[in-house]
């Protein structure tokens, strides 16, 4: 069983539909991508995980439970608009959040000093939130979410506006996470991001479903239209090979060509050798972000 499953679940507002039917099951140890564009329905979604709204049809399972008080202390959350009071001082608002969730004040406490010390800001235990800079904010927000140790994590653009630095400090923290065997529903715009931490994925747009399953039996849906080539010199006629359709030059001699079958890219190959030395060469599987954009791009009226 599963720790979160989401069963074609309706919300509605008035004669407007939120969510339509989306369907799901994060397992243990798992980060889910959630993706959609603004409006798609995913922050209504993950508002009914949290409790903060009811479905009006189908259900949502924790463990196999509907939600109730016990399930509180197993949730966290961190979302995209942040919400720290930011006159009031990070430990006596991170401790106090922790103790909402059930956790002792001590234990809280000592927590809180674990990961202000991870996050190498130990000095901002007694200061005020509005003291720190954005980015370390947001590492505050962060503790917040994950300070009881819930078991199942919702995360709502949680690496926006942070530096590249940070970026990869709370990454590695989430997989941490995962491999601790947190159930993590991730949400974000940063398609990279879905490509390096999770394994399935939905797509919404406008409400619905469009798109699920593995990342890899997604990919392996679309065709491979992508040839990257590198040589040590200029390379003649690409553009007049039969089957291609666009060739865009790269700095340090590189090419990037979209062909319309695998069978250009042979072609594209053999041009290429007969003119050198090839660098390298690859028939490259669609990103996900260009799967995104196709998917969504195809359904706008």
């Amino acid at each position: 069983m599963n720790p979160l499953v989401i069963e074609n679940v309706v919300k509605q507002y008035g004669d407007k539909t939120a969510v339509n039917g989306i369907g799901l099951e994060v397992a243990e140890g798992e980060i889910y991508g959630l993706l959609g564009a603004n409006g798609a329905g995913k922050t209504t979604t993950m508002r009914m995980v949290l409790g903060l709204i009811a479905p009006d049809e189908g259900s949502i399972r924790y463990f196999g439970k509907p939600y109730s008080q016990e399930q509180l202390s197993m949730l966290g959350y961190l979302p995209e608009e942040r919400g720290m009071y930011p006159k009031i001082r990070v430990s006596d608002q991170i401790i106090y959040l922790a103790q909402l969730r059930g956790m002792a004040r001590k234990d809280a406490d000592d927590n809180l000093k674990k990961w202000l010390k991870r996050f190498d800001i130990p000095e901002y235990y007694n200061k005020k939130v509005e003291e720190l800079s954005k980015g370390n904010q947001q590492k505050i927000q962060f503790i917040a979410a994950i300070i009881h140790r819930p078991k199942i994590l919702i995360l709502d653009e949680a690496f926006s506006g942070l530096d590249p630095v940070n970026v990869e400090l709370l990454k590695s923290t989430v997989k941490e996470l995962r491999d601790e065997g947190a159930s993590i529903l991730f949400s974000t715009h940063r398609m990279e991001h879905v490509e390096e931490l999770c394994r399935n994925i939905t797509i919404m747009h406008r409400s619905n479903p469009v798109l699920q399953g593995s990342i890899k039996s997604i990919k392996s849906k679309f065709p491979l239209e992508r040839v990257v080539l590198a040589a040590d010199k200029s390379i003649e006629g690409l553009a007049s090979i039969p089957g291609v359709t666009e060739v865009q030059r790269h700095e340090h001699e590189g090419y990037e060509l979209k062909v319309q079958s695998p069978d250009v890219a042979q072609r594209v190959l053999s041009h290429a050798l007969s003119q050198g030395t090839i660098r390298k060469f690859e028939l490259m599987e669609p990103t996900l972000n260009e799967i995104f954009i196709r998917t969504v791009g195809e359904r706008h009226e």
